[in-house]
């Protein structure tokens, strides 16, 4: 599975979305800072699996349907931030989707995550992390379970990282930094946290029109048991 994950600087990038794809051969694209209200309903080849509707700019997930069928979606609020409280950017800031493979009869869930920005406290991103990566769950327990998007998370990596481990979860970063629009705040911002996945790398992609650059998650699942998937009605 080829996941790409891009932070969209309230929309500006989106143009280069059908480019990305057909580019990296992207099996799943999650998306953050989209606006959602103009947004199309494939993007070369991968279907939308859902956008959050509450959010002024909001995140939204596409996957391919020749190899993916979507079987349930879920958006989450999480605790906010004062930032939040204040200029309302975000009030979903988690949407996984359950996703049927269709070849192997397996399911996996891929989410993307949208963290409180920079003015908040770590702990606060721990705890929305925390409360994310837990509501995953919901969409079927002991599945494996992908989580990428903008974690505002620069510093103090190893200690998030021990605390996803402790939810078992794994942390990983890409292979170069991902944002770079101010020089005190460069480095790595967008993550991948993920459980019954192999992650074979993350790359950094080159940078566009945002802020963050986007990620390239290159995955496999470590183990998976086919599931029967009732049909529609």
């Amino acid at each position: 599975m080829r996941v790409i994950s891009y932070n969209l600087r309230k929309h500006r990038a989106a143009g280069e979305l059908a480019e990305l794809v057909e580019r990296h051969g992207a099996d799943v694209l999650c998306l953050q800072e989209y606006d959602t209200s103009d947004i199309p309903d494939e993007i070369a080849g991968l279907r939308l699996a859902d956008a959050t509707s509450r959010n002024r700019l909001g995140l939204a997930v596409y996957y391919r349907a020749n190899t993916f069928r979507a079987v349930e979606v879920r958006a989450l609020a999480l605790k906010k931030s004062l930032h939040d409280h204040l200029l309302k950017p975000a009030e979903e800031r988690m949407l996984g989707v359950r996703l049927h493979d269709i070849d192997h009869g397996t399911d996996v869930i891929v989410a993307s995550f949208h963290a409180a920005p920079l003015t908040a406290l770590n702990s606060l991103r721990r705890h929305q992390i925390r409360t994310a990566l837990a509501e995953l769950e919901q969409l079927g327990e002991g599945l494996p379970a992908l989580m990428v998007g903008d974690y505002n998370y620069p510093v103090f990596k190893e200690n998030l990282g021990q605390k996803v481990r402790e939810q078992g979860y794994e942390l990983s970063l890409s292979d170069a930094r991902t944002y770079t629009r101010y020089r005190f705040f460069r480095g790595h911002y967008d993550f991948v946290t993920s459980s019954g996945f192999t992650i074979d790398r993350v790359r950094t992609l080159p940078q566009g029109l945002s802020d963050h650059l986007p990620i390239l998650v290159t995955a496999s699942v470590t183990s998976a048991q086919p599931v029967e998937v009732p049909t529609a009605g």
